[in-house]
């Protein structure tokens, strides 16, 4: 099992997660039990080769042989399904962990709020990141930039610029991700006057401005 986790996690490592997928299917037929590890690996294979179907699959095998997701596997997974736009099936996974025994933290929480960023449900998201504080999971930079660009991309500009004062108030750290969503968000409704304000702040903050 040693042998082939490790050749599976330097084929997720390499981004060839067909090849790790061979090297699972060749588990099989040698008889050679998989463990949490082999399928960790797997699913971030999937996850990063953008198959989403496969990483689900493998998810759902886990309990089938006696293996309980953990919370790499499961956010590995959740990822999966946002890169697929599939924002449902995100949430479907991170309430079979809420009711299962594998406890949810910062990353596992982010990744679904990611998944309904891309998937455009802004409410969703702003949904995971209020519940997070509830439940005394710290967010990150990562979590409060999926739901301000979730808010721009819905015109919810009054929603992301909240959301960027919260994020100064908590001293999470504003990257140019940050301060181009919520700027962007101002200037799609007209709001000029705001985005200069935070332009000056980008400078106060010293993030430097990009061009694309």
């Amino acid at each position: 099992t040693i042998t082939f986790s490790a050749a599976i996690s330097a084929c997720e490592k390499s981004c060839k997660w067909e090849n790790a997928m061979h090297l699972f299917r060749c588990m099989s037929q040698s008889k050679v039990q998989p463990n949490a590890i082999t399928f960790g690996a797997l699913i971030s294979a999937c996850e990063a080769g953008g198959v989403w179907e496969s990483a689900l699959h493998l998810f759902h095998m886990m309990p089938h042989i006696n293996l309980a997701p953990d919370a790499m596997t499961s956010s590995a997974s959740i990822t999966a399904c946002g890169k697929g736009c599939e924002w449902e099936k995100a949430l479907f996974l991170l309430d079979v962990m809420e009711q299962g025994e594998t406890e949810t933290n910062t990353i596992v929480l982010s990744a679904a709020i990611s998944a309904c960023e891309k998937g455009h449900e802004w409410e969703k998201a702003l949904q995971l990141l209020t519940g997070m504080v509830q439940n005394m999971h710290e967010p990150n930079t990562i979590s409060f930039d999926s739901v301000i660009s979730a808010c721009e991309t819905a015109r919810e500009w009054e929603k992301a610029l909240e959301l960027f004062r919260v994020m100064s108030q908590r001293d999470i750290e504003c990257n140019v991700i940050t301060c181009n969503a919520t700027i962007s968000a101002c200037e799609k409704n007209g709001k000029w006057e705001t985005a200069l304000q935070l332009l000056r702040v980008m400078g106060q903050l010293r993030i430097k401005p990009n061009t694309t």
